[in-house]
């Protein structure tokens, strides 16, 4: 990386090294805030993409047989680094992809979480006896790492995507091959330094940044890559699924959401709306977990819009540095376009803009909108950016109903002080999690993170993850 001039130069990390693309192209990565150029990056091509998947592939053999102690040592010493490396790291998701100081400093402490919790996955990869029907025979199973794990990684979270998915592969012996979201290739590329001063075998981590439309299949479909995770749009993670069954690769896809909350008539409200506002204005809503669609009984539901909307006139839309900014800009042009649009397609066809909808450069103001009918854009896709629709209902079983009717399904919320019912949506709300009285956002590093339908396939987290990415061997020994 060069550091003789104010704007970076970002190279790949291939094999250990750091390298140039094939043929020296380089892209522009942008700060959000303002269009300003943030760095050039090396412009991966699919050469480069080759090189890192034989590197990795090189790399596994020795590093599969590395010891529980060796891995744990090594991810432990990442999160010692990305301490010592904190202000690095903030800085890196302030300017590069816009967070609030607020929201980079979750970011950075969650990252952390992932990789300690990594670390205690190494000595949990584990099979088991088993029963067998041939006298004086010993059966078991144990598990293996599949090899190399192909991991992509959106703008949105890139620290807390990086650390879970790159660490998870690494604690149980596969080697790794990165591909960043081009908005986000420099947190990555820290990442890396850190990795390789941590002590990780060259080969072991690699990372190739570029365009993800050009260079994706390139890593996706290589018949050297034995496993994808990947996390961003339900189109791409269609696609990369089509890629992965054709050649029988298994994978994780982390996907889009249209996330619900509901709220029962004996909620309160006073808990309710400041935790409603954390769900969709988090980070701009440029959130796979925001909460777009909220739901309210008839009796609070003219409350709930007054408050909501007198909270959503405060939220900070200051200096990134400030502690008191939540509202992110949107990470791009085309981005920005799609929350205009869906704004923009609300109003005229009826909707009520009760809060919000106008722009400050290139951030979008926390945006409430009302009579929202099926008809627009904003009801039914994933809008990305600040902005909720709130309808009334006159019953729990109209909100559940009502929930569950979209092809998305990844998280979900209710607010209620009945027991009976708040179990009822959980176990009948068809999304990958349900959060009673809490937030749609919410996220720790064991858990089962994913959803349902066209929100992905599979589950993140340490458990999650060491199934999905080893595999069972039967092995017997007749005595």
């Amino acid at each position: 990386m060069d550091g003789k001039t104010d704007i970076r130069t970002l190279q790949q990390f291939i094999g250990g090294d750091w390298v140039d693309a094939e043929n020296g192209a380089t892209f522009e990565v942008l700060n959000p805030l303002d269009d300003s150029l943030y760095a050039h990056a090396a412009k991966g091509t699919g050469a480069d993409m080759q090189r890192a998947v034989a590197a990795a592939r090189a790399a596994f053999p020795a590093y599969k047989e590395t010891t529980p102690t060796q891995r744990e040592r090594w991810l432990l010493r990442v999160a010692e680094i990305m301490e010592a490396r904190q202000a690095e790291l903030v800085d890196c998701l302030i300017d590069e992809i816009g967070s609030p100081i607020q929201k980079a400093m979750f970011e950075f402490t969650k990252g952390l979480t992932m990789m300690r919790a990594a670390a205690g996955l190494c000595r949990n990869v584990r099979g088991e006896t088993i029963p067998s029907d041939r006298p004086g025979t010993f059966s078991m199973s144990i598990r293996e790492p599949l090899g190399v794990v192909a991991v992509i990684t959106p703008f949105n979270v890139p620290l807390i995507k990086t650390t879970r998915l790159v660490a998870n592969a690494l604690a149980v012996g596969n080697t790794v091959v990165h591909l960043p979201s081009e908005m986000a290739p420099h947190l990555s590329l820290i990442f890396a330094d850190i990795i390789a001063e941590a002590g990780f075998p060259a080969g072991a981590y690699n990372v190739v940044t570029g365009i993800g439309a050009e260079i994706g299949d390139d890593l996706t479909g290589h018949r050297d890559v034995d496993f994808v995770t990947f996390t961003g749009s339900s189109v791409v993670g269609q696609h990369i699924n089509e890629i992965c069954a054709r050649n029988k690769t298994p994978n994780t896809l982390e996907l889009g959401g249209k996330s619900p909350t509901v709220i029962l008539a004996d909620a309160d409200l006073d808990t309710v709306v400041p935790l409603a506002a954390r769900s969709i204005f988090m980070f701009a809503g440029q959130a796979c977990i925001g909460s777009s669609r909220f739901y309210v009984e008839r009796p609070l539901y003219d409350e709930f819009v007054k408050r909501f909307t007198m909270i959503a006139g405060k939220v900070g839309m200051g200096d990134l540095r400030d502690p008191g900014t939540v509202i992110a800009p949107i990470i791009s042009d085309r981005q920005r376009e799609r929350v205009k649009d869906h704004i923009a397609d609300a109003v005229a066809k009826g909707a009520k803009v009760v809060a919000g909808g106008a722009w400050e450069g290139n951030r979008c103001q926390p945006t409430l909108l009302t009579d929202v009918s099926e008809d627009m854009a904003v009801c039914r896709s994933e809008t990305f950016g600040p902005v909720t629709a709130i309808y009334p209902i006159d019953s729990y079983e109209e909100g559940l109903e009502k929930a569950n009717d979209t092809d998305f399904g990844l998280s979900s919320s209710i607010f209620t002080k009945d027991i009976d019912k708040a179990f009822h949506f959980a176990r009948n709300i068809d999304a990958g999690m349900c959060h009673i009285n809490g937030p749609t956002i919410h996220d720790e590093a064991h858990v089962p993170f994913g959803g349902n339908g066209e929100s992905g396939v599979g589950r993140e987290g340490t458990d999650a993850d060491m199934e999905a990415m080893t595999e069972l061997k039967w092995v017997t020994v007749q005595l």
